[in-house]
């Protein structure tokens, strides 16, 4: 007799597919830093939406490497913890990669706003029960 398929049920190919979304992104950052000027001339705007971007790609990176990492780590705190030092220890690293840039500096400030959207994803991911994590099929 049919079973009927369990959509909760992860597919061989998912931890792949986590990974390929956290090195895409982290592929993103890395392009955008190289670029000489992201400007967007709109004064004031400009600075508060960079530091926006900052903030947001960052707190996306930490989210995709969480998803990732929990597929082999058990505890969701401690996913979420080594997600955040790992986006961390990226941003420092592009702002270092934009020293080499022509047109770009890299400061100690916009890593700050690097760690605001990755504090913000640990903190929201970070208080999640971890009753409610999906487990993963454990039959095969």
């Amino acid at each position: 007799m049919n079973q009927p398929i369990d959509q909760s049920d992860s597919t061989p190919w998912r931890p792949l597919l986590l990974w390929l979304a956290v090195a895409a992104w982290a592929a993103l950052i890395f392009y955008l830093s190289a670029q000489p000027s992201l400007s967007t001339n709109l004064g004031a705007w400009d600075y508060v939406l960079r530091k926006l971007a900052h903030m947001t790609e960052y707190g996306i990176l930490c989210l995709l490497l969480w998803r990732a990492l929990r597929q082999h780590i058990q505890s969701d705190r401690t996913a979420i913890l080594l997600a955040a030092a790992i986006a961390l220890s990226y941003a420092v690293s592009d702002e270092y990669h934009q020293t080499f840039v022509p047109g770009r500096a890299g400061t100690a400030l916009d890593v700050g706003f690097d760690l605001v959207g990755i504090a913000i994803v640990a903190l929201v991911a970070g208080l999640r029960p971890e009753s409610h994590r999906r487990q993963p099929d454990r039959r095969r």
